[in-house]
């Protein structure tokens, strides 16, 4: 195996002392880990792809990293809180749907219809003064899938969006040569 010297600076040395500790190897290997990551990354920009950022989960979430790109978006608002679905295409040719629910607050208790009724239309402006009333709140979440096939995008995705998707995927783009 031949061996290449690397000349590092006195300043960058504690973080090459931890990159060797997070990857639990030595230094050679944490080097290769970081280039390989840096190599996969500046290829799929270069192919058209983005790094995409997703928080996925319940309360505490957690981030889910990839490379792909958009292909669309749905959103949904009503009095029961807002719902997106986002599509994108992966750098590995697989497709990836971020599905996310805004946090709820429902009415609870005896008097839930009353509150629920002054939650909307002109009366949500005024709001209820009673002091008998109860919420209860479920947290934001939001669930990330992937799927090898646009078929399977059917079931993950609602009725919209599947249209639009078939029609973005499917349509081969159009080559227009210009002599400028």
């Amino acid at each position: 195996m031949p061996n290449k010297t690397i000349y590092v600076a006195d300043d960058d040395l504690p973080l090459l002392q931890r990159a060797q500790e997070l990857t639990g190897s030595n230094l050679s290997a944490a080097i290769i880990t970081g280039l390989r990551r840096l190599v996969e990354v500046e290829e799929a920009k270069r192919a058209g792809f983005d790094e995409i950022t997703v928080k996925v989960g319940v309360g505490k979430t957690s981030i889910k990293r990839f490379l792909g790109v958009a292909l669309g978006e749905w959103s949904s608002s009503s009095s029961e809180g807002q719902e997106t679905y986002a599509l994108f295409r992966t750098s590995k040719g697989r497709f990836a749907v971020h599905h996310a629910r805004s946090a709820l607050h429902t009415p609870v208790g005896p008097n839930a219809e009353r509150s629920r009724k002054w939650s909307t239309g002109w009366r949500g402006w005024i709001g209820d003064w009673s002091p008998d009333q109860a919420w209860m709140r479920t947290p934001a979440q939001a669930t990330f899938s992937v799927v090898d096939t646009v078929e399977e995008l059917e079931s993950v995705l609602p009725a919209e969006l599947y249209v639009v998707a078939l029609q973005t995927i499917q349509d081969d783009p159009v080559v227009e040569d210009l002599d400028i």
